[in-house]
């Protein structure tokens, strides 16, 4: 069901896509759920917690469990096949995933706005984890001279994309109240 010699590209594009979408809207979402609640950021937190759960283990135990996936010896078969370091790496790609999602809602505590924080979130993440995967894949060493420059020219390409979404994003029109408060200037004539 996975692996090269499966790809499912129709699916490959749908579940990219999807996640996008929601990846996308994570940090509106979390800004209104913030303000609904009143104060502090971290019980938006909680509840992004609350929705791991319920996505992260109830989600693929009922695909597994309806559809078959990944399930040709039970649920519970699987698990250490290789020893624990399965488990250790997952567990370490959550933390690694639940201290970001704690890194944006801390951001947005302290006075980002989504359409800030996002960018800078969603524009370096593709830099660290191609560097992260190079790194430690060895492959960084192979890097040919024009491939490599293409490649160092759209991580440069991703970091002036994420400024320019930053400095040029569209603004909020100014409060009536605010523009109330100026006082009305006549020109003698």
């Amino acid at each position: 069901m996975h692996g090269p010699t499966h790809a499912n590209f129709p699916m490959v594009v749908i579940c990219t896509l999807a996640t996008a979408l929601c990846w996308g809207v994570y940090g509106p979402l979390l800004q209104w759920g913030h303000g609904a609640m009143g104060s502090g950021r971290l019980r938006p937190f909680i509840c992004v917690g609350i929705a791991y759960v319920i996505i992260a283990i109830v989600g693929p135990i009922l695909v597994m469990t309806l559809t078959g996936m990944e399930n040709e010896n039970g649920l519970a078969s699987g698990w250490t096949n290789r020893g624990f370091s399965g488990i250790f790496w997952s567990l370490m790609g959550g933390v690694a995933g639940a201290l970001g999602a704690l890194g944006v809602i801390l951001a947005l505590n302290y006075g980002g706005q989504p359409g800030y924080v996002m960018p800078v979130v969603f524009g370096c993440a593709p830099i660290v984890n191609t560097a992260f995967t190079m790194y430690f894949a060895g492959t960084y060493k192979h890097l040919e001279p024009v491939r490599g420059g293409l490649y160092f020219a759209g991580l440069l390409l991703v970091v002036m994309g994420a400024s320019l979404v930053l400095m040029f994003a569209p603004k909020a029109a100014p409060k009536k109240e605010a523009q109330a408060a100026k006082p009305v200037v006549v020109a003698k004539t």
